[in-house]
């Protein structure tokens, strides 16, 4: 059953185009993460907050690849994250046209 993965946390930037150009890399690499199916990357400059909404295809590959981009974030001094995971009730999104595959 495929699993969201909610992630936010405050970030001083970059924010827009330049968050594009410093993170294409880290953009790449997460296509090869097991279970990966998209993710959907958000910013909010003004509010200085950056983070993402992913889909994997488990909640055990959701929970394993935030526990390893909290570690990746923390390093990288980042503070504040806030996370969670959520079951998706496949049969509604259909209805609602969202993406559940890669």
């Amino acid at each position: 059953m495929p699993h969201v993965l909610q992630v936010d946390f405050d970030m001083d930037g970059p924010y827009g185009p330049a968050m594009a150009t410093a993170f294409e890399g880290l953009a790449r690499s997460i296509n090869a993460e097991p279970g990966f199916l998209w993710k959907i990357w958000t910013e909010d400059a003004e509010a200085r907050q950056a983070g993402g909404i992913y889909l994997f295809d488990t909640q055990a590959h959701a929970q394993a690849y935030l526990e390893m981009h909290s570690r990746r974030l923390t390093q990288a001094g980042i503070r504040n994250i806030r996370a969670r995971i959520f079951a998706v009730n496949e049969a509604l999104t259909a209805i609602n046209h969202g993406p559940l595959k890669a």
